[in-house]
């Protein structure tokens, strides 16, 4: 099959890109559970080493079937090259440690996924590289935050819980005239709502185990960029460490790309309905969601994101109230997961975000009362009569 992608829709795309099928012309893609390969001979191995010979040579650098979800990847993302981890911290530590070194400095936005915030606030220092931390919104905090051994810039957009929006492409010109790098977590919005590469950005990165599996099933990862800066930068970080993803989830992610499309449009309509109902509600006091008009940054979202967001974030008064309504709901789960094509709902400070100090939760707008929802499949008029009755019983 041809691998011309350029005028194919994200639906097509995600079916049918980076297609390669073994000489028994199977329809689904198959799974190459091989940690090596063989050579004809000694001198092709010699060359396969050298570079001077495509091929594979240990699933731990490549493997055919994650070859395929690579190149997957790249079409619906618009990237030269990619490789895939083993898991979303996997990527996203990769993708940054690979490109400093002692001496260098990073300027983070300080609305991160917690394990993210020990990677610049814990690790980075312990190997003598400087890290910043900024209100991601305040692009004179960027500008400000700048010094002459600055290398890198990292973001998330929308953020994790509290969904706020940075201007991905305002932030990628200061990285450009410093000559700095962006990389960007576009987790939350997806491939198919956001774009950070055309906004600028110079690495993307995604937890696969969210919504391009989307169904609970396995963990993975992929950074995303120009083919330079992966053979340069990347490559031999990714081939001597060793966070190579599993052939087998490989191929599970690609069966999930097969149907995102249709999973986050759906996610997406249900998440907005089910925020103006808890919007409506007087038992909630604040609902954060980006695809409703009062967001704080709705003029950004408007310009970089083509949709809202399958994640929704609420507040109600105080922990005893977020944790009677998790409690008290039927259909959805409790869990720090999200993308899932089960709605998850979690509560941030006391789970992915409890290893922040509580001035730093607080400077996030993470409260006792804030709580996560990743809306899944289900019918949207279940899930808010669920809430309806939660919110009833608090």
């Amino acid at each position: 099959m041809s691998n011309n992608t350029h005028n194919w829709k994200p639906a097509t795309t995600l079916v049918h890109a980076g297609a390669l099928r073994s000489n028994f012309g199977e329809v689904s893609e198959a799974i190459h559970l091989t940690q090596g390969f063989v050579y004809d001979t000694a001198e092709q191995a010699e060359a396969r080493f050298k570079g001077e010979e495509p091929g594979f040579i240990y699933s731990r650098y490549a493997n055919p079937t994650n070859d395929v979800f690579e190149k997957r990847m790249c079409a619906l993302e618009g990237a030269e090259d990619a490789r895939a981890t083993a898991s979303g911290m996997a990527a996203i530590a990769a993708a940054l440690l690979c490109d400093v070194r002692a001496g260098d400095h990073v300027v983070a936005a300080r609305a991160l996924f917690g394990s993210c915030r020990w990677i610049i606030e814990t690790l980075m220092p312990r190997y003598g590289i400087e890290a910043t931390l900024v209100d991601g919104r305040d692009l004179q905090a960027w500008e400000q935050a700048v010094r002459p051994n600055t290398k890198l810039f990292f973001l998330e957009s929308p953020t994790n819980p509290t969904l706020e929006v940075v201007d991905i492409a305002a932030v990628a010109r200061i990285a450009n005239g410093i000559g700095a790098r962006l990389v960007v977590d576009n987790v939350f919005a997806t491939p198919l709502q956001q774009k950070p590469l055309e906004l600028g950005a110079h690495v993307v990165v995604y937890s696969a185990t969210k919504h391009i599996d989307g169904q609970g099933r396995c963990l993975g990862g992929v950074i995303l960029s120009d083919k330079t800066w992966i053979e340069e930068k990347l490559q031999d970080y990714f081939r001597h460490t060793g966070p190579s993803l599993s052939p087998f989830n490989a191929w599970t992610l690609l069966k999930g790309l097969e149907t995102l499309p249709l999973r986050v449009k759906q996610q997406t309509e249900s998440a907005g309905k089910i925020a103006d109902f808890l919007a409506d509600h007087p038992k909630v006091s604040k609902v954060i969601y980006p695809g409703r008009k009062d967001h704080p940054q709705a003029d950004i979202i408007a310009r970089q994101m083509t949709g809202g967001s399958t994640l929704i974030c609420f507040e109600l008064k105080d922990k005893t109230a977020a944790f009677g309504l998790a409690n008290a709901l039927d259909i959805v789960l409790i869990s720090n997961n999200l993308g899932d094509a089960k709605s998850l709902i979690t509560h941030p400070a006391t789970t992915t975000h409890k290893n922040l100090k509580p001035e730093a939760r607080a400077e996030l707008g993470i409260g006792e009362g804030t709580l996560r929802f990743s809306t899944g499949l289900e019918d949207s008029d279940d899930l808010i009569a669920d809430f309806d009755q939660a919110l009833s019983r608090i």
